[in-house]
């Protein structure tokens, strides 16, 4: 059943799936990409948030943890994106998409939440259809280098910020944590573009256009409807499903970049959401 939560999921994958589309354009840096995609995103929620009154958080100390999220969010982007331009897209969608069993062990080691069965089943076939869908050469040909490790800590990184949100969630607004999470994460991400020496400006009109799509699009867009369902479902089904953004992004380079899809991909993708929909299965209950 496509309930409210799993919906809002599904449009907010479709909306983060066009990022590594737009990555592989190269038309900004991949770091400075980062910064203004939250920096627009900020901009835009800010003035709405402070008019609607959700800046005024009940307790104090909860900044802590949502300083934590932005960290991690932003962590990951740099990551993830440092890890492409020292490797391939393909190995760092793989070793980032390994991001749910890092949930899951998370969540049995620190939360006491003990995965269900389904949950591991799933993610084992999605696993298996993310190899597919990569290809087994590209399994082979990992090399144990700086790029690799990258990849691992993005999909940590993305683990962390799933658990730690989810928890946080429980206690506020999602416009209220979605606001303090993006300004914190401006804010590492600017920090992070002045200690490389990236340039703020000088891009081409594409450039700006595509920085304004991931700040709308990519990120306020596609977080907020993310943030929602997490808000709402369990993090390892989540994270979970958030695989499938592998099979969009293959799609939309299909329609904007001509890449090609094959057929070993399209038979990965079917496994991939075979896995996705594992996690999903109950017996006789209607949960999210």
């Amino acid at each position: 059943m496509m309930t409210k939560p799993r919906l809002a999921l599904l449009v907010g994958i479709l909306c983060i799936s066009i990022f590594p589309v737009i990555v592989r354009m190269n038309l900004t840096s991949g770091l400075i990409s980062a910064f203004y995609r939250m920096a627009i995103a900020t901009a835009i929620i800010l003035p709405f948030a402070l008019y609607t009154n959700k800046l005024k958080p009940e307790n104090l100390k909860i900044l802590l943890p949502i300083a934590a999220c932005g960290i991690l969010f932003a962590s990951d982007i740099a990551v993830w994106n440092i890890s492409i331009q020292n490797s391939s897209a393909t190995q760092a969608t793989l070793l980032t998409n390994l991001s749910p069993i890092w949930v899951g062990v998370f969540s049995l080691l620190f939360l006491s939440f003990r995965p269900r069965k389904s949950f591991w089943l799933g993610t084992l076939i999605a696993l298996i259809g993310m190899t597919v869908f990569v290809g087994i050469d590209t399994i082979l040909n990992l090399q144990l280098d700086y790029a690799f490790f990258l990849g691992i800590l993005s999909g940590v990184l993305y683990a962390l910020y799933i658990l730690v949100s989810k928890s946080v969630l429980e206690k506020l607004e999602v416009i209220t944590f979605i606001t303090y999470s993006m300004i914190f994460s401006t804010i590492f991400l600017f920090l992070i573009n002045v200690a490389f020496g990236e340039q703020f400006f000088g891009f081409s009109t594409k450039g700006w256009i595509s920085l304004f799509i991931q700040g709308i699009v990519c990120q306020l867009i596609a977080w907020l409807l993310i943030s929602y369902s997490t808000q709402k479902m369990r993090a390892t089904r989540v994270s979970l499903s958030l695989i499938s953004q592998a099979i969009f992004a293959t799609i939309l380079a299909a329609i904007f970049v001509n890449e090609k899809i094959t057929n070993i991909q399209m038979i990965g993708s079917v496994i991939i959401l075979a896995g996705i929909a594992t996690t999903f299965y109950e017996k006789n209950a209607k949960t999210n």
